[in-house]
């Protein structure tokens, strides 16, 4: 059967903005770090892939003295894993609170696909404990527990490389046809691309404004029917699908059967 990988951050729900940014500055906060992102630098900080290579990059040689930092090498990379543990508690609390809503769409066609019979997974380079409370969150606990997630420091290299793609490829047998990826950002696009899949990219509160050339299909976000302001913007459609006002599992299916005729 077929599989729709989703990517967490930003596809799942916002949580770059009011989950990850909110957790770095208390973390920074707490060690007594002199540093506060501001949402403007932190639409920078989203193209690093992973949270500690994020903290990485405030290792300057100024900031190194200024905080009174080790300069050992060793030393170092174990100050930011003790940073990283302690945002992935407060991280995971401000979502447990409830207080960022999953994305449009996000359980809907979860849901579809897990009735159609499809594999069902999550990958991304965000740390699991992160990755898991998020998707259940997003999905209800009982739909989450049918869920691959594949998440961490379990391949070498973060998106934009293809590795964390060619893992989950690996791990659930799957051929590069029968997939599709659901992702934010042209880092994560560029990372499913490059592994061979089919990317469907939910633009989220960064990323809209990237460059999403390859994608099969750009829209706002999944959308959902019925009233409220939860429809689906197309924002670019090469396979001419027209979803309205949703992405539904049947347009997924659109694009894998034209991946498994030559369609480009």
């Amino acid at each position: 059967m077929p599989a729709l990988i989703f990517d967490c951050d930003g596809v799942l729900a916002d949580t770059e903005r009011y989950g990850h940014l909110p957790a770095f500055n208390q973390t920074f906060r707490e060690f007594g770090l002199p540093v506060q992102w501001s949402d403007d630098e932190y639409a920078q900080k989203v193209k690093v892939g992973g949270g500690k290579e994020r903290m990485r990059t405030l290792l300057t040689p100024e900031f190194i003295a200024e905080a009174g930092l080790p300069t050992a090498a060793e030393e170092l990379d174990a100050q930011v894993a003790r940073w990283h543990r302690r945002k992935t508690e407060i991280y995971t609390g401000i979502i447990a609170s409830g207080v960022v809503p999953p994305r449009p769409g996000v359980r809907r066609i979860a849901e579809e696909a897990a009735a159609a019979g499809w594999t069902l997974a999550v990958a991304s380079t965000s740390a699991e404990p992160s990755v898991r409370s998020v998707l259940e969150h997003a999905v209800g606990p009982g739909l989450a527990a049918g869920f691959s997630v594949f998440a961490g420091d379990i391949v070498p290299n973060k998106k934009p490389a293809p590795d964390i793609y060619e893992f989950a490829l690996a791990r659930l047998g799957l051929a590069v046809t029968a997939a599709v990826v659901i992702e934010d950002s042209s880092n994560g696009m560029r990372a499913a691309l490059d592994a061979g899949l089919r990317c469907v990219i939910t633009t989220s509160g960064y990323t809209r404004h990237e460059d999403f050339t390859g994608a099969s299909l750009v829209v706002s976000s999944l959308g959902d029917p019925g009233p409220g302001d939860t429809a689906a913007e197309v924002l670019n459609d090469p396979f001419g699908l027209a979803p309205h006002p949703c992405v539904r599992l049947d347009d997924l299916e659109t694009l894998l059967a034209r991946t498994a005729h030559g369609a480009s």
